[in-house]
């Protein structure tokens, strides 16, 4: 169909969920704005964006290796190292804008302050200019690791040190400087043990002590000579087997927490969000880091744990997670309370046919490849080759999909996105293939479309 009977969209958000949806978008030829609070695209990959949004800290590197990380329509350089730094990664996500003519766009500097939902489905956007435009379609691609989550309630007691988040973590030095500190970091996922090796030589912190409840089973990024991705096995063994057959390849080349000094976790492997490190449970063996059970209270300059012992604690640094937060939506209308919003398929709330969350999930190996799988198929619905089931069989749909994926994990506001990311591919080109069939016993793609264009695409400036 011609680009002026299609929707209109509107794309919130430019870091890697965004520039899919846009590429995706494009090679259908469906109209869109598209809009970054920011002044650079990137998202989280842009250090130091001066949105404040992200979390990437000076050394990071990502925990997914290149052949995972890469999208499946642009391979990255043979000479790419396994697992990039941030800077290569943003590197990436450039060149792919470049390479599919993306790049101008994107509209800089321009904020979302308020989405609403018209009666005729059709969307109102006012800008931060105080501008209003119209639009059939809405992607939601803000990201999920921006929205800093402490202690609620926080623990008894008053601390007099300093405390941030991991999200503020930028070096040794920066926001603060950690030298001859002693430091608390609070958590064991990713961020906790890549800012606690950082910090734990003797000539930066004084003291590195980590609290965790229920420890954890730590990945390396290499097993057996190649890359670990988590554990990822050959995706056509049933997913029992593949457990069975990962967790004893992880204890005959990794071995048991215990053997390191960890505590015993409090669940098998593959139960929780799967944590890396090659370098974390051996400074916890040569004592650069201590281990210490959860809080109980704060005393002044001192920190209580669980087991009655005290230390002398200068700066806390929470590695406690993110909030699932969208701030241009009333929260009556859309939340995730207890980041918990079940979507069709992970990107449609039912009974809303043209509002899509892209990459609000936590897949078991990169998203990446979850935000260009999910743009593809909203792609093909828009453009008429693809039809929604009814609202109850999306509903059903739901419950069903939430307890194959996330029934394996232990209870916590981590786990309340999860899914194995082989197996979601699998069902979503299932789901597309009974798409296709209802939507040519529907006629969309010659007379009509699932999501009509409705909007009227004049601007409204903003009120004087």
């Amino acid at each position: 169909m011609k680009s002026d009977t299609l929707p209109k969209c509107c794309i919130i958000g430019a870091g890697c969920s965004g520039i899919v949806t846009a590429k995706s978008l494009t090679e259908r030829g469906i109209p869109f704005d598209w809009f970054e609070m920011s002044d650079r695209v990137g998202g989280q990959w842009a250090f130091e964006n001066p949105n404040g949004k992200s979390a990437a800290y000076r050394s990071l590197h990502i925990d997914t290796s290149k052949l995972q990380l890469q999208l499946a329509d642009f391979p990255m350089p043979a000479d790419t190292p396994h697992y990039l730094h941030h800077t290569q990664v943003l590197a990436y996500l450039l060149s792919y804008m470049d390479h599919f003519g993306l790049t101008g766009k994107v509209e800089l500097n321009t904020e979302v302050k308020k989405a609403d939902r018209d009666a005729d489905g059709t969307w109102q956007i006012r800008l931060g200019d105080g501008q209003t435009r119209s639009y059939d379609a809405l992607f939601v691609c803000n990201g999920h690791h921006w929205d800093s989550r402490l202690p609620d309630p926080a623990y008894p007691g008053k601390f007099d040190g300093m405390q941030l988040h991991s999200h503020g973590y930028r070096d040794p030095f920066t926001p603060v400087d950690f030298r001859g500190k002693n430091v608390l970091v609070v958590g064991m996922g990713n961020s906790a043990m890549d800012i606690a090796t950082e910090l734990c030589p003797r000539h930066i912190a004084k003291k590195l002590f980590v609290s965790t409840r229920r420890g954890a089973h730590i990945f390396p990024r290499f097993l057996l000579g190649k890359p670990a991705d988590k554990g990822k096995l050959y995706p056509w063994l049933p997913l029992s087997l593949q457990r069975w057959v990962g967790r004893r390849i992880f204890h005959f080349a990794v071995g048991h927490m215990e053997d390191f000094g960890l505590p015993k976790p409090d669940h098998r492997v593959f139960e929780a969000h799967v944590s890396v490190s090659d370098t974390f449970p051996t400074m916890v063996a040569s004592g650069d880091i201590e281990i210490r059970p959860g809080i109980r209270e704060m005393d002044g300059d001192r920190v209580v744990f669980e087991d009655g012992r005290r230390e002398q604690i200068d700066i806390i640094v929470w590695a406690t997670g993110y909030k699932v937060t969208f701030p241009f939506f009333d929260p009556s209308f859309i939340a995730a309370p207890g980041n918990r919003l079940p979507l069709f398929k992970r990107v449609l709330k039912p009974g809303i046919p043209n509002l899509f969350f892209i990459a609000l999930a936590q897949p078991s190996i990169t998203l990446f490849a979850l935000a260009d799988r999910q743009a593809k198929w909203i792609a093909a619905y828009l453009a008429g080759d693809y039809a929604l089931p009814d609202v109850e069989e999306q509903k059903r749909t739901i419950v069903v999909d939430e307890k194959k994926h996330m029934s394996r994990y232990y209870a916590s506001a981590r786990h309340t996105m999860q899914l194995d990311q082989d197996i979601y591919f699998s069902e979503l080109d299932g789901e597309l293939r009974r798409g296709r069939k209802r939507a040519r016993s529907l006629g969309f793609g010659r007379t009509r479309l699932p999501v009509p264009r409705l909007a009227d695409v004049e601007f409204r400036p903003a009120a004087e």
